[in-house]
């Protein structure tokens, strides 16, 4: 037993130890200072009173922990000294309490430290009583007795503490006296005492002036006229059942709900103790609104929409009256605090909206002005408004409360996207959380900011030679991203005078489709390629146009019948005498028949042969270069002239040719030594001749030659994209035969056409109809050959 009582005082021992050291740690320190002081008043200096190191304070970020945005006090971290930050009203901080007191929380970090400061503030005398009324009317039955209690409305002053009302006066009446009931918080009520009986037929009524004082000094003072009205009979007034009434209701209860219930009872008896409940005429048209009393069982009951966001709490003063002639009352006051609820949603209303925004607007541009409104109150009233994230809209806050304005925050691309339909969500912070949403439709409109495109760039278009004028030979398009009067294109040829564009005046356009029509007919002859440039053009304000290089390649046809150059007679004729000595060997030339096609390719690409001979056996034809060998030697059997009948023709698909007729004479060689002399002046005039002709020829070709490398090498500068090369060729290798060749490239496609002689490591393609020839690609490698298109 003895053990167990140590143990037990142990505890209790070490209980009070530690009751001792929190009653240390929570201690307080206590500051008073006078209300309306000046911003910056030392209220007293922390750090020394509770023996902190003032050195350390601003390392330890001392500071005062406020939820106020805009605090009444602040500590310098300095020093430690507490100061006012602004002027303090002590009614408005502390209103109708006795003590105002701010308790502060002060904090210091590493370690961490709390400290409570307490800052009473002290009244001053600057508020005067008054009365709700002015003057005050009062029905007292003559057969009152004395010591009958009238209670009187209150005065109030703002102030509190000695200076609120500490006293009441009431002018000198020999049949009325003054008493006051302290009432504690709620003040001193005056209450008219009747102190000797009242005769009202020798005093119909009584005037008195009631005069509340305060405590200051000098104390400031408000007075309320008292008339009083002597009533006959009726002696006894109703009386509650409670000196006090008070109820809590949520905000939002039904209509018809009772809130609370009085009673009251009348001593007197039948009419006159009949007890009628209402409200006191001091009861506002508001009130009335919003509640309702039963005349008979005295129930408050809920008459109209409760909203805690309105007010949070109503006094309402009842009173309950006999049916006596004249008849008594009692006023009671009943006090109805109502509970919030989270119960409003927030609203959305867009104030200013342009429905419709051009694309060319700058980002922060305004496109909405939104106003949000929760007409609850704390958290419940709190409002986040948000819009998504994967519209080019953002909101941001007005400088005006609870205002945003929807504003571009991306530059605006109708092409992208034209319509956008917004939803802005707001939220408040009650529990449950409540949410309303809002949508908007902005239609983004068109700005003219896009030039026509064309589908290719540039065209390349391949047109036979002979076709018909006035018909159409191709067409471009382009395209435009904008809408409406913006995206209408027209089209038109480029013509600025230029040698380059000489031939646009044989060219027209259709302004709509961008339909190109040639006037006249292409020769290929004349004429291997030429380029134009097309313009495209938008309807809108300022116009935006784009333009595009077209390239055109004449494609020959087979229209040139072969021209014989030699043998060429006298008058004309392709015919020809050739004298050889009766003794040459096999295999000495004859002659040599020279051909010419102005067309190039297969179809100028010429092939001799032997139509007609009187002896196959003696002469042999070379079917590419046109040369008349002999086959054997000449016997005496032989005869001494011979015909030969020379086709020459083309290898077009419907070939064209032409013949030369070569008369071979035999003679013998000391006739023939002879006649060489003569044929030789004759030959050398013929001679002459046909150099004449293939000059011209061969600088027709070098001009024409000149001409497309001059027109490539401009397309390659204007486009450095796809490459052109075109070459014009004399294949002097082969006697007899202009040869012509033409190369192109297009992109990464390489064509050529040829004539009578193919370049080394050429092939013709079969099916190709002999117009397209395959090129090894140096680009590839080559070993690797590759097909070119058909251009025919």
């Amino acid at each position: 037993m003895t053990q167990r009582g140590r143990a037990a005082r142990g505890r209790r021992i070490c209980a009070a130890v530690a009751l001792l050291l929190w009653s240390a740690a929570s201690a307080q320190l206590r500051y008073s200072i006078s209300e309306e002081v000046n911003e910056g008043t030392v209220v007293g200096n922390i750090a020394k009173d509770l023996g902190l190191d003032r050195h350390t304070l601003r390392d330890r970020k001392y500071r005062i922990v406020s939820s106020s945005a805009d605090p009444l006090f602040h500590v310098n971290q300095n020093d430690g000294i507490l100061y006012v930050s602004r002027k303090i009203d002590r009614e408005e901080v502390c209103e109708r309490t006795s003590t105002c007191m701010m308790n502060l929380k002060t904090v210091l970090e590493n370690p961490l430290e709390v400290h409570y400061v307490g800052v009473e503030v002290l009244d001053v005398n600057d508020h005067s009583p008054s009365f709700p009324e002015k003057d005050k009317t009062l029905e007292i039955s003559e057969s009152v007795l004395a010591g009958a209690r009238i209670p009187l409305k209150a005065s109030r002053d703002p102030d509190g503490g000695p200076f609120s009302v500490q006293q009441y006066k009431l002018s000198h009446n020999d049949h009325f006296r003054l008493e006051v009931k302290d009432k504690g918080e709620d003040g001193k009520i005056p209450i008219l005492i009747v102190q000797k009986s009242l005769d009202r037929e020798a005093a119909r009524s009584h005037s008195l002036v009631l005069t509340a004082l305060d405590g200051g000094k000098p104390p400031k003072s408000g007075e309320m006229n008292i008339l009083v009205k002597v009533l006959d009979v009726n002696d006894n007034a109703p009386v509650f059942s409670k000196d006090v009434y008070s109820v809590m209701i949520d905000e939002n209860v039904p209509v018809d709900t009772i809130a609370i219930q009085v009673n009251a009872t009348d001593l007197d008896e039948g009419p006159n103790g009949d007890v009628i409940y209402s409200f006191s005429n001091s009861v506002s048209q508001r009130l009335l609104n919003l509640f309702d009393i039963n005349p008979s069982t005295g129930e408050i009951t809920v008459k109209g929409l409760i909203d805690y966001e309105e007010k949070d709490k109503y006094e309402i003063e009842i009173q309950a009256s006999d049916k006596g002639l004249p008849h008594l009352s009692t006023q009671k006051s009943v006090i109805i605090k109502i509970v919030d609820v989270n119960d409003n949603a927030p609203e959305i209303e867009v104030t200013s909206f342009s429905s419709s925004i051009p694309e060319n607007s700058r980002p922060g541009t305004t496109v909405a002005l939104i106003s949000v409104n929760d007409l609850d109150s704390g958290l419940n009233g709190k409002v986040i408004c948000s819009i998504g994230e994967d519209v080019p809209f953002a909101l941001t806050p007005s400088l005006q409360d609870k205002m945003y304005s929807l504003v571009t925050k991306s530059p605006l691309d109708r092409e992208t996207q034209s319509h956008y339909v917004l939803t802005i969500t707001a939220k408040d912070a009650g529990q449950p959380p409540l949410s309303s949403e809002k949508t908007i439709s902005v239609v983004v409109s068109d700005v003219n900011d896009n030039s026509p495109e064309f589908s290719l760039s540039p065209y390349t278009f391949y047109i036979t030679e002979g076709n018909n004028p006035g018909a159409s030979v191709f067409s471009v398009k382009a395209s435009d991203a904008d809408e409406s009067e913006n995206a209408h294109i027209s089209y038109h040829i480029l013509r600025d005078g230029s040698e380059d564009n000489t031939l646009t005046s044989f060219l027209n356009i259709n302004s709509e489709n961008g339909e190109i029509i040639a006037l006249k007919g292409f020769d290929f002859e004349t004429l291997k390629t030429f380029h134009f440039h097309v313009v495209a053009s938008d309807s809108g304000t300022p116009s935006l146009s784009s333009n595009v290089t077209v390239n055109v390649f004449i494609l020959d046809q087979n229209d040139n019948a072969p021209v014989i150059l030699y043998p060429v007679s006298s008058n004309g004729s392709a015919e020809g005498v050739e004298e050889i000595p009766r003794n040459v060997n096999a295999g000495h030339l004859v002659t040599k028949v020279r051909a010419y096609d102005a067309d190039i390719g297969y179809n100028g690409w010429l092939l001799f042969s032997l139509q007609e001979v009187t002896d196959h056996s003696l002469f042999g034809l070379d079917r590419y270069t046109g040369q008349i060998r002999t086959l054997r030697s000449f016997t005496e059997t032989d005869e001494a002239e011979h015909k030969l009948i020379i086709l020459v023709k083309d290898n077009g698909n419907v070939s064209l040719s032409a013949t030369a007729t070569v008369i071979v004479k035999l003679v013998e060689p000391k006739e023939a030594f002879a006649a060489s002399d003569v044929k030789s002046s004759t030959k050398a005039d013929e001679d002459n001749n046909v150099t004449f002709y293939l000059m011209i020829t061969l600088g027709s070709v070098s001009a024409l030659f000149l001409i497309s490398i001059i027109v490539l090498i401009s397309m390659q500068c204007s486009k450095s994209s796809p490459e052109y090369t075109s070459k014009y060729l004399q294949e002097t290798n082969y006697d007899g035969t202009l040869c012509h060749s033409i190369q192109y490239r297009s992109g990464d496609k390489r064509y050529m056409l040829v004539g009578p002689r193919m370049s080394i490591g050429s092939t013709i393609v079969p099916g190709s109809h002999a117009n397209t020839l395959v090129l090894p690609d140096r680009r590839r490698g080559s070993g690797e050959v590759r097909k070119m298109p058909r251009l025919l």
